[in-house]
C-alpha cells in the first residue's frame, strides 16, 4: 500500500509533476533546435580557439561548456573501447542495439530529482526539518518506480541534448590510432567554422546538430520527435552512424590507402540511459502508446469500477486523459477499456514495436494462440512423440508415444501445430507441438537462424535499376575512353589537376599491385597468360561473369486453354475434359505456379480468348459446375480458388470467402499441394480478419501460421497476406517470441519488396537487419540474412547518400548465387559517393572513396576469370588513381590492361597501349612511352587507320619533345596535323597546332608559337562548344597569354587570361578556374600591377579554394589577400585586411600550421597599429610569440620578437615598446641560438632607435656592443656600418675625439683603392664630416685641412664641381692651406693611418 504521505505527495505534484513537466519538456525540445544553419554558440572574435595557442582568449569548449549550461556532466570516450570507469557502454559497437531501458532503470535518477524537489519545496516553506515522503517504488510488492517520479527526472533531471563521441581505432590492433584520430579533429575544426556539411549528415541521420565539440571529439545532438530518435537509434545499431562519419571526416590520402582503410574504423559511443530518457519524454509528451503491466503493481491498483482488469506483463495501448494517477488504458489480449495507474505501466522499450502497434491496429484482440519463447532456436529435422494423438480432422497427423516424425519445413516453439510425416505411415498432416519433443531434432545450418539457404537468393536479388547488370553498364561506361580518335595536347588532362598525393602512402601494404616497367615484361605476361587460358572450345575454358551472376531459367511448356463460351459448348463435357483433367492432378507441379502467383499471371500464360476478366469468370464456373459433377475433388478445390482470387482483385471479400470456405469444405487431402493449401488458409484468414470474424479467424490461426511460416519457400498468391503476417507479427511482439518475429518480419520485407512497396518496406528490412545482428545471434560472426543491399537500394530510392553509401560499404558480399557480388558494391559505391559529392559521376570524377571497392571487384572478376570486366575495372582504376595525382597507381593499372587487352583482340590491345604510353607521359617518362608509340606505329603499318595513326604521331612527338628531340617531334606533330586534315577533324586539327605551338614556346619562339596558337583558337571557335572542347581552348588560350606576354602585349595576354577564365566559369570547372586565377593573380600581381584587380581576383582564389575545401591553401591566399589590403592603405581596406587575417588564424590554428598561425597573429597586430587600437596590439603580439614558445619554436620565437619591435621601430608611435620586443625577447634567444648576426642586427636597430629617441647614454651601449659583434662576425661591411653609427653616438655626445677614432676606424674598413662612384661619396662626406669636427669642435686647423683636402680628392674623383666648390670654400676659410692635391683621377687616396684607427674603442 502506498503510504499516505506519499498519496499527498502526488497530489501537490498535480500541475507540477506532470503537466508543468509536459509543458516544460514541449519548451525545452523547441528552444534548442531553433537553428537555420547558424552556429548554436557564437565564436569569439578575436581568438578562435586561443587555449591552443597559451592563455590568450577563451576556448570553444569553455565557451560551449559556459553557453549550454543545463548541468550536463558529459561522459568522455569509454575507457579503452568503450566505457568510462566500470560503466558498459554497447552502442559503440554495431552488433549492439540501442534498446530503451525499462522504467527501473530511471528509478535511481528519478530519486534523486524527487530528493531535490522536496528540498527545494520544504526550503521555501521553511520546514527544513520536514521529514521527506516515502518512496512507493519500495512499497510496492516488486519494487517497480512511479511514473510521475519518471517524468519529474525527465523534465528536470535530463538536459535534452546527447553527447556522440567518436575514437578512429585500429581493428587488427583494437587499439586507438591517435595519428588518425588528430587527423578527424583537424577536419572537424575545419567544419566548425562551417557547418552545413554536418548538419545535413546529422539531418540525414535523424538528428539535429547543436555544436561540434573537436576538441573533445563529440558532436551535441538533440531531438524533436519520436521518429527522429527511433531512426537514429536504429542507424546507431547498423553501424551506419560511424560509417557516415568516417565519410565525412577523411580525405582522399586515407580512402587511396586501402590497407590502412581496410584496417580502421570509428567507433561511436553515446550515452544509452540518456537517450532512452529523452525518447521516453516524447513517449509521454505524446501521451499515447503502448505498455506492459509491471509485476507487482497492477495488483495493488485494481480497485474501482472504471479500473481495467490486468494480467501479469499484459500488452496494453495507454493514452493521457488528463488525469495525473491514472490513464486510460486498453488491452490488446481482451479489447477491455478502463482507467490504468501511472505506477502500473512499462513502456514497451524498441521504438519499432511502438510504431508497429501504433500504425498496425487490428479490430480484435490477441488470439494467444501463440506462446512466447525464451531460447529456444527454430529447428529442423526429426522429433519424438511424447504422447498418443487421434488428429481430430483429416488434415492432423496421428501417431502414438515414441514415434519418429520428421518436421516438414521447420519446428518454430511457440506455435500450436507444424507440418510433418509420420516415419513409420508416410502420411503427412498438421501435427500439435504440445504432444511432441524437439530434442531430437538439429538446428539450422550456420548462419541459417530463421530461413533456408534457398531463400537468401530471391531476397537478396536487387531490381534491375539497381542490380548487378546496371552496374556493370555503368563501369563500361566509366572506363570508356576516346584515346585512339581525339588528339591530346601536351600534358594536359582535365582529370590530372587534383593535388598529387605521396605513392607512398597509397601503395604502403597493398599486395594486389605489381608495377609494370617495361613494354617487355607487359608482351611477356601477356604471352603466358594467353597460353594459360584453355580454347574455348574446350570443356574448361573459363566461366565468363555472365554465367556467374546469371541464373539459367527453366523454359516450362504450360498448357493453355482457350476460353469457349459458345452456348453449345456449355454442355459437352469433353470442352471441358482437358482442363479438368489439368487441375486434377492430387500433387503440385510447376505449371500450378502461375495459377497460385502474386501477379495473376494465368491471366495470360494460361487462358486466353476471353476479352475481360467476366467472361473468364464465366468460364471457370461453369468449369467448376463440371468439376461437381464428375467429382473431380482437386480441379473443383482449384478452380474455387482461382474464382476466389478474381474475387479479391475486384475487392469482393464476401464472394472470395465463399468460394475459399467451398474450396477448404470439400479438400479432404491436401498435403499433396502444398502451396494450394497454404494459399487457401492465408486468404481465407486474411478476409477473416477484414471482415473482423473473429471466431472463425482464431479457429484457423493455428494451422495458418504454420503454413505461412514452417513452410521454406512459400510463394505469395495475395496482397491481403500481409494483413495476416502483420497479425501475427504482432502476435510475436506481444508474447516475445523472437525466432517467430525475425521470421515474419523476413516473409513481410519479401512480400512488400515483390509489390514494389520501397516506403512501407524501409521500417521491416531494418527491424530484421536488426534482428539478424542482435538478438539471435549475439555470439557469432555469420548472420541469417545480411539485408544491406536491399537497404542500400532502399536509402539510395530515398535520397539518402550518406546512409546508403554506409550501408553498401558495410556489405560483405557472400558468394551465394544470385546474391550481390563485389562488382554491383564498387558500382553503387561509385554512383552515391558522386551524388554525395553534389556531382554527376562521370569519367573526369572518378571518387577516391571507391578504390578499395574498386579493388575488391577486380578480385572478383580475377576469381571469375572474366576478362572484359577485369580491363574495365583496371581503366576505371587507372583513371582514378591519375585523377588523383597518383601516376605510379595510375601507371600500373594502365599495364595491367594492357595485358587483359591482349587476351580480348587486337583493337583493345591498340586502345589500351595508347592509353598507357599518354600515362607515362603524363608521369614524365617519355622513354617507354616512345617505346610504345614505335611499336604502334609498326602495328598500324599496311592499315588505312588514318585518325589512329595520327593520335600515335601526336602522342609520338610529345614523348619526342620530352626525350629532347625537338626537330623530330615538330616532324611528328606536323604528320599528325596533316592526318587530321586528311580526315578533316578540326578538333585534332587544333590540337596539332595547339602543340606545335608549345613546343615553340617552350623554346623561346614566342612569335612563331602565337602564330599556331592563333591558328588553334580559330579552329576551336568553329566547333560546336561542348566543355571537353572549351575546356582544351582554356588550355591553348593559357600558352597563348604567355606568348604574348613574353612579346610585351600585356593587354593581349590579359584578354587570353580573362577569357579561358569565361569558360571556365561556363563549365563551372573549379579547378581550370584555380589555375586560371592563379596565373592571373600573379599577372596583376608581377607583371602588369593592379592592386584593386590583384584583390578582385585574389577573393575569387579564396572562394574557390572554399569550394575545393582546401583549407591550407585557402588561408595562404587570405594571407596574401591580407597584405594586398594593407597595401590600400584606407581605413575600410584595412579592416578588411584585418578580416582576412584572422579568418586565415582560424584556419592555421585549425590546421596546426605553428609557424604560419604565428605570423597571422603578427599580423594582425601590426593592423591594429596602423589602426591605432593600440590596446590590442600588445596583446596579439604576445599570442604569436607564445604560440612559437609553445612548441619551442625559438628560432621563430626570435623573428617574431624582432619583427613585432620593427613594427614599432618603424612607426610614429610608442617607438619606444620596440625596445622591450628588441632586448627583452630577440636578444636573449639569439644568444641562446648563437645567432650572432641576429644579435648584432638587433644592437644596431636599438642603437638607431636610441639615437632617435635622444637616449644617447643608451645608444652608445648598444652602439658599442654592437661594434663588438660586428668585429666577431667578420664582415668589413657589417663592422664599418657598426663603427659609422658608433661614431655618430660619440658626436651626440660631445665625445669629439672618440668620433673621430671611430671615423677613421670606418675609411680603414675600405679597400685601399677606390671601386665606385658610390665609394669616392663615402669618402667625400665622411672627411667632410671630419673636417667640420675638428675645425669647429677640436680647433684643429691643420687636421681640418687635410681631411678637406681629402675630402676634395674624392669630389674630383666625382666630378662634382659644385661639391669642390664648397670644399674649396672651406678650405679658403682656413689660413695657410696648400692647394688641392694633384694627379690623375682614380689613382689611389691614401688614408692617414698613423691615428689609431678605432682600435682602442672597442
Amino acid at each position: 500500500m502506498i503510504s499516505r504521505s506519499w498519496k499527498k505527495f502526488l497530489s501537490s505534484c498535480k500541475g507540477v509533476a506532470v503537466l508543468g513537466t509536459l509543458a516544460r519538456l514541449a519548451n525545452t525540445y523547441t528552444a534548442p533546435c531553433t537553428r537555420t544553419g547558424a552556429r548554436h554558440v557564437p565564436a569569439p572574435a578575436a581568438f578562435p580557439r586561443g587555449t591552443r595557442l597559451g592563455d590568450i582568449g577563451a576556448s570553444w569548449s569553455r565557451v560551449l561548456r559556459e553557453e549550454s549550461g543545463a548541468g550536463e556532466q558529459s561522459k568522455g570516450p569509454c575507457a579503452g573501447v568503450c566505457g568510462g570507469a566500470g560503466e558498459e557502454c554497447d552502442s559503440c559497437c554495431p552488433h549492439s542495439p540501442v534498446l530503451l531501458p525499462r522504467w527501473d532503470r530511471l528509478q535511481r535518477t528519478a530519486a534523486e530529482c524527487r530528493r531535490k524537489w522536496w528540498r527545494e519545496k520544504t526550503m521555501a516553506s521553511g520546514k527544513v526539518g520536514a521529514s521527506e515522503p516515502s518512496n512507493p517504488a519500495t512499497e510496492a510488492a516488486e519494487g517497480s518506480s512511479d511514473t510521475s517520479l519518471v517524468l519529474l527526472a525527465v523534465g528536470e533531471g535530463f538536459p535534452p541534448e546527447i553527447s556522440l563521441f567518436f575514437s578512429v581505432e585500429s581493428r587488427s590492433s583494437r587499439c586507438l590510432n591517435s595519428q588518425l584520430q588528430e587527423a578527424a579533429r583537424k577536419k572537424l575544426w575545419a567544419l566548425e567554422s562551417d557547418d552545413r556539411d554536418v548538419c545535413a549528415l546529422f539531418k540525414e541521420l535523424s538528428a539535429r546538430l547543436v555544436c561540434m565539440q573537436a576538441q573533445e571529439d563529440r558532436f551535441l545532438l538533440t531531438f524533436r520527435t519520436l521518429e527522429e530518435v527511433w531512426k537514429f537509434s536504429t542507424y546507431l545499431t547498423l553501424g551506419y552512424v560511424g560509417s557516415c562519419l568516417e565519410q565525412l571526416l577523411f580525405d582522399q590520402e586515407y580512402w587511396l590507402n586501402c590497407a590502412l582503410m581496410e584496417d580502421t574504423e570509428i567507433r561511436v559511443t553515446v550515452d544509452e540511459d540518456r537517450l532512452a530518457t529523452v525518447y521516453t519524454s516524447l513517449l509521454l509528451q505524446e501521451g499515447n502508446f503502448f505498455s506492459r503491466a509491471m509485476p507487482g503493481v497492477w495488483q495493488l491498483e485494481q480497485e474501482g469500477e472504471e479500473s481495467l482488469q490486468l494480467c501479469k506483463n499484459e500488452l496494453i495501448h495507454v493514452k493521457n486523459v488528463g488525469e495525473e494517477s491514472k490513464w486510460e488504458g486498453m488491452s490488446l489480449l481482451t479489447g477491455q477499456r478502463g482507467l490504468v495507474p501511472v505506477t502500473a505501466l512499462d513502456p514497451i522499450p524498441r521504438p519499432f514495436y511502438q510504431w508497429f502497434l501504433k500504425n498496425y491496429a487490428v479490430g480484435f484482440g490477441i488470439s494467444q494462440e501463440i506462446s512466447g519463447t525464451t531460447s529456444q532456436p527454430i529447428v529442423k529435422g526429426r522429433c519424438t512423440a511424447t504422447e498418443d494423438h487421434r488428429g481430430a480432422a483429416w488434415d492432423e497427423l496421428s501417431f502414438s508415444k515414441g514415434d519418429s516424425i520428421e518436421v516438414i519445413g521447420f519446428f518454430i516453439p511457440g506455435l500450436p501445430w507444424f507440418v510433418g510425416r509420420s516415419i513409420s505411415s508416410g502420411s503427412i498432416g498438421f501435427v500439435p507441438t504440445r504432444y511432441i519433443s524437439p530434442e531430437a531434432c538439429e538446428p539450422l545450418g550456420k548462419g541459417l537462424v530463421f530461413l533456408s539457404e534457398e531463400e537468401k537468393c530471391p531476397l537478396l536479388r536487387i531490381p534491375c535499376n539497381g542490380g548487378e547488370q546496371h552496374f556493370t553498364t555503368l563501369l563500361s561506361d566509366l572506363a570508356r575512353t576516346d584515346i585512339t580518335s581525339v588528339y591530346r595536347l601536351d600534358g594536359f588532362e582535365p582529370t590530372a589537376m587534383l593535388p598529387k598525393v605521396p605513392s607512398e602512402a597509397v601503395f604502403h601494404g597493398c599486395k594486389d599491385i605489381q608495377l609494370l616497367q617495361s613494354w617487355e615484361e607487359i608482351n611477356d605476361l601477356a604471352t603466358t597468360s594467353t597460353s594459360e587460358l584453355s580454347s574455348p572450345g574446350s570443356d574448361s575454358a573459363p566461366a565468363t561473369l555472365e554465367n556467374v551472376l546469371l541464373e539459367k531459367l527453366d523454359d516450362f511448356d504450360d498448357p493453355k486453354f482457350f476460353i469457349d463460351l459458345n452456348a453449345g459448348h456449355m454442355e459437352d463435357a469433353d470442352v471441358f475434359d482437358p482442363i479438368l483433367t489439368f487441375l486434377n492432378q492430387d500433387s503440385y507441379v510447376p505449371s500450378f505456379q502461375s495459377l497460385y502467383d502474386l501477379s495473376f499471371s494465368f491471366l495470360n500464360s494460361t487462358f486466353y480468348g476471353f476479352s475481360d476478366e467476366d467472361e473468364l469468370v464465366l468460364y471457370l464456373e461453369t468449369s467448376r459446375n463440371w468439376a461437381k459433377r464428375t467429382h473431380s475433388v482437386w480441379a473443383h478445390v482449384r478452380l474455387c480458388f482461382l474464382l476466389g482470387k478474381l474475387c479479391i482483385k475486384k475487392v469482393k471479400f464476401s464472394q472470395a470467402r465463399v468460394y475459399f470456405e467451398e474450396a477448404m469444405s470439400i479438400l479432404d487431402r491436401g498435403f499433396g499441394d502444398l502451396p494450394l493449401l497454404a494459399a487457401l488458409h492465408v486468404n481465407l484468414a486474411s478476409i477473416y480478419l477484414k471482415q473482423n470474424m473473429k471466431h472463425k479467424f482464431s479457429s484457423l490461426l493455428g494451422k495458418t501460421v504454420a503454413l505461412l511460416v514452417c513452410l521454406p519457400g512459400h510463394s505469395f498468391s495475395s496482397e491481403n497476406e500481409l494483413e495476416v503476417m502483420m497479425y501475427v507479427l504482432r502476435e510475436a511482439i506481444a508474447v516475445g517470441n523472437a525466432p517467430l518475429e525475425a521470421r515474419v518480419c523476413f516473409l513481410i520485407v519479401k512480400l512488400f519488396l515483390q509489390l514494389g512497396k520501397n516506403d512501407e518496406v524501409l521500417p521491416f528490412t531494418e527491424h530484421l537487419q536488426c534482428l539478424t545482428t542482435t538478438l539471435l545471434s549475439p555470439d557469432t560472426s555469420s548472420v541469417p540474412l545480411d539485408a544491406t543491399p536491399i537497404l542500400s537500394y532502399l536509402y539510395d530510392k530515398k535520397y539518402l547518400p550518406n546512409i546508403a553509401l554506409a550501408s553498401a560499404r558495410l556489405f560483405v558480399p557472400s558468394g551465394v548465387k544470385g546474391a550481390p557480388t563485389p562488382i554491383w558494391r564498387a558500382g553503387f559505391i561509385l554512383q552515391n559517393t558522386s551524388k554525395l559529392l553534389g556531382s554527376q559521376l562521370e569519367r573526369s570524377s572518378i571518387p577516391a572513396l571507391a578504390c578499395f571497392y574498386l579493388k575488391q571487384a577486380l578480385h572478383f572478376s580475377c576469381e571469375s576469370r572474366a576478362v572484359p570486366i577485369q580491363r574495365t575495372l583496371c581503366a576505371i582504376l587507372s583513371r582514378m588513381y591519375l585523377q588523383h595525382g597518383v601516376l605510379d597507381g595510375a601507371v600500373c593499372y594502365a599495364a595491367m590492361a594492357v595485358t587483359l587487352s591482349r587476351l580480348m583482340g587486337e583493337e583493345e590491345a591498340f586502345e589500351s597501349s595508347l592509353s598507357l604510353g599518354w600515362m607515362y607521359l603524363l608521369h614524365s617518362q617519355p622513354v617507354p612511352a616512345a617505346d610504345i608509340m614505335w611499336q604502334l606505329l609498326r602495328s598500324l603499318h599496311g592499315t588505312d587507320s588514318v585518325t589512329q595513326g595520327g593520335a600515335v604521331h601526336n602522342l609520338l612527338a610529345i614523348a619526342l619533345k620530352g626525350e629532347g628531340q625537338v626537330q623530330k617531334a615538330a616532324e611528328n606533330y606536323l604528320r599528325a596535323l596533316h592526318k587530321a586534315k586528311e580526315t578533316g577533324n578540326k578538333r585534332n586539327q587544333a590540337i596539332a597546332l595547339a602543340n606545335l605551338g608549345q613546343l615553340s614556346l617552350s623554346h623561346g619562339a614566342s612569335q612563331l608559337s602565337e602564330l599556331y596558337l592563333l591558328q588553334s583558337a580559330q579552329l576551336y571557335a568553329e566547333l560546336q562548344g561542348s566543355e571537353d572542347l572549351e575546356m582544351e581552348l582554356v588550355r591553348v588560350l593559357l600558352w597563348l597569354a604567355q606568348a604574348m606576354v613574353n612579346r610585351q602585349r600585356m593587354e593581349d595576354g590579359k584578354l587570353c587570361y580573362e577569357l579561358a577564365l569565361g569558360f571556365a566559369l561556363k563549365w563551372h570547372n573549379v579547378r581550370s578556374q584555380l589555375h586560371i586565377t592563379e596565373c592571373l593573380c600573379h599577372f596583376y600581381s608581377k607583371v602588369s600591377p593592379n592592386l584593386q584587380a590583384s584583390i578582385t581576383y585574389h577573393e575569387h582564389w579564396v572562394s574557390l579554394a572554399q569550394q575545393l575545401q582546401d583549407r591550407e591553401l585557402e588561408g595562404n591566399v587570405r594571407q596574401t589577400l591580407s597584405q594586398l589590403y594593407q597595401a590600400l592603405g584606407t581605413s575600410e581596406a584595412l579592416r578588411q585586411s584585418l578580416d582576412c587575417t584572422k579568418q586565415s588564424l582560424r584556419i592555421f590554428i585549425d590546421l596546426e600550421e605553428t609557424v604560419k598561425a604565428a605570423e597571422a597573429w603578427l599580423q594582425a597586430g601590426r593592423l591594429y597599429y596602423l589602426m591605432q587600437e593600440d590596446e590590442l596590439v600588445e596583446m596579439y603580439f604576445q599570442a604569436a610569440i607564445q604560440t612559437a614558445l609553445k612548441w619551442e619554436n625559438f628560432s621563430l620565437a626570435m623573428d617574431l620578437y624582432e619583427k613585432a619591435g620593427d613594427t614599432f621601430f618603424n612607426g610614429s608611435r610608442n617607438r619606444d615598446r620596440a625596445v622591450e620586443f628588441y632586448r627583452g625577447g630577440a636578444v636573449p634567444l639569439a644568444r641562446k641560438l648563437k645567432a650572432i648576426k641576429t644579435e648584432l642586427r638587433l644592437f644596431n636597430k636599438l642603437a638607431e632607435l636610441q639615437i632617435g629617441l635622444q637616449g644617447y647614454e643608451k645608444a652608445l651601449e648598444f652602439a658599442t656592443l654592437a661594434a663588438r659583434l660586428s668585429i666577431r662576425v667578420g664582415d668589413q661591411l657589417q663592422e664599418l656600418v657598426a663603427f659609422h653609427r658608433l661614431a655618430t653616438v660619440y658626436y651626440f655626445l660631445h665625445m669629439y675625439e672618440m668620433a673621430e677614432d671611430c671615423y677613421l676606424k670606418t675609411l680603414v674598413l675600405r679597400p685601399p683603392l677606390l671601386q665606385c662612384s658610390g665609394e669616392a661619396l663615402y669618402y667625400c662626406k665622411v672627411y667632410c664630416h671630419l673636417g667640420n669636427l675638428t675645425l669647429h669642435k677640436l680647433k684643429d686647423e691643420q687636421d681640418a685641412a687635410a681631411y678637406f683636402l681629402l675630402a676634395l680628392a674624392a669630389a674630383i674623383e666625382l666630378e662634382d664641381q659644385e661639391l669642390q666648390g664648397l670644399i674649396r670654400a672651406k678650405l679658403g676659410d682656413i689660413p695657410g692651406t696648400p692647394w688641392g692635391p694633384k694627379g690623375t683621377p682614380g689613382c689611389a687616396t691614401y688614408r692617414p693611418r698613423w691615428l689609431s684607427e678605432g682600435g682602442r674603442i672597442v
